[in-house]
Parts: C-alpha cells; structure tokens; sequence
C-alpha cells in the first residue's frame, strides 16, 4: 500500500525545509509570510461558513465618503 508523500515526511525533512526556507526569504520576512498566510486562512474559512465582511465595509465606506463629500 503506497503511503502519500505528506505522510512519509519526518522530522529530519521538515527541518531541512525550515531551513530552506530560512535562507530564501531570510528571517525578517518570515513572520510578515505567516501573517498573510493566517489572514488568508481565516478568510478562506469566513468564506466557507458564509461570512461575508464586504456588506460591512461597503455601507462604512459609503457613509464615510458621504461625510466628506459635506
């Protein structure tokens, strides 16, 4: 039986990839990489429930513009 390939990974491959990805983006970036990535997670979630944040934000920024228009 042929395991898939994210199964047969160990810790000795996860340390090499952590490392590679070290020296590609280099340590700074990394945590701005991991924001992203959870952001887009959680509206990828949001998204999957039906969360939907844009009926907010339209009627906050039309309100918004209407007071600068004043």
């Amino acid at each position: 039986m042929m395991l898939p390939l994210f199964m047969r990974i160990g810790g000795p491959q996860i340390l090499l990839i952590v490392l590679v990805v070290i020296l590609l983006f280099g340590g700074r970036k990394i945590p701005e990489l991991m924001k992203g990535l959870g952001k887009g997670m959680k509206s990828f979630k949001d998204a999957l429930n039906g969360k939907d944040e844009e009926p907010a934000s339209k009627t906050t920024d039309t309100t918004e513009e209407k007071e600068t228009e004043k």
